[in-house]
């Protein structure tokens, strides 16, 4: 283990600044990543059971049974299909007005998962670039070593040079790797996470108005029901 943490701290040293740069943008590619799955977590994002039962008491009329099913269900899409049925249920907006609303809504929480994946997605794309300048910067050391010995010309110079150029190079591609399949995992959670929100909601206002009992509580706010997916 210590072996391995002097061999790396070897490279460190040897890259330069540029590979210290890459490490930090690893450490926050990775802070990113487990934050994320934090929240999709408490989220409950993998988890639909509830809402899909909700929905089927919705659609046979029992308004009431369904808003109390997901009471304080975090997951986004039964969070928003409390709303959108809350809304329906009170009457107090057409319908029109509550598409629009749970629409507005929906963009709170879709801008709520988002968060982050952009810094991760430009992290995957930046750290090669960083890796391919220190690269350059490398030969251009290594040139300028060889041209300053003259006709002392050692060929270990030049490779020396090289390999220590291509290090920073590696280390890019070692940070975008990773970071590039974080983000497309992170985003492909996020857009079933709208696909869900989108189905559920288009449920409850194609279920016929007739089945809806008689209204509940007044609807929850926009804040109120993002604070309830907490």
């Amino acid at each position: 283990m210590t072996s391995a943490f002097d061999q790396v701290w070897e490279f460190m040293e040897a890259g330069g600044p540029i590979m210290y740069l890459l490490a930090l943008l690893s450490v926050l590619a990775t802070t990113v990543f487990v934050s994320k799955l934090v929240q999709f977590l408490m989220l409950r994002l993998w988890g639909g059971g509830e809402r899909d039962e909700a929905l089927k008491l919705w659609r046979a009329g029992q308004g009431r049974a369904a808003v109390g099913l997901i009471t304080g269900n975090g997951n986004p899409a039964a969070a928003l299909s409390r709303y959108a049925m809350q809304l329906r249920l009170s009457g107090e907006l057409p319908e029109e007005g509550a598409r629009e609303e749970v629409e507005r809504v929906a963009g709170l929480f879709l801008d709520r998962l988002n968060s982050g994946l952009r810094l991760l997605a430009s992290i995957a794309m930046l750290s090669p670039l960083i890796g391919l300048l220190g690269t350059v910067i490398g030969m251009i050391d290594a040139f300028q070593a060889l041209e300053e010995a003259g006709n002392k010309v050692d060929p270990s110079i030049l490779s020396g040079g090289i390999w220590v150029a291509l290090l920073t190079t590696a280390a890019g591609l070692v940070v975008a790797i990773p970071a590039t399949a974080a983000h497309q995992l992170l985003d492909g959670v996020v857009e079933r996470a709208g696909r869900d929100m989108e189905d559920a909601v288009t449920q409850v206002f194609t279920a016929a108005p007739g089945l809806a009992p008689e209204p509940v509580e007044a609807p929850v706010q926009a804040a109120a029901a993002l604070q309830g997916a907490e």
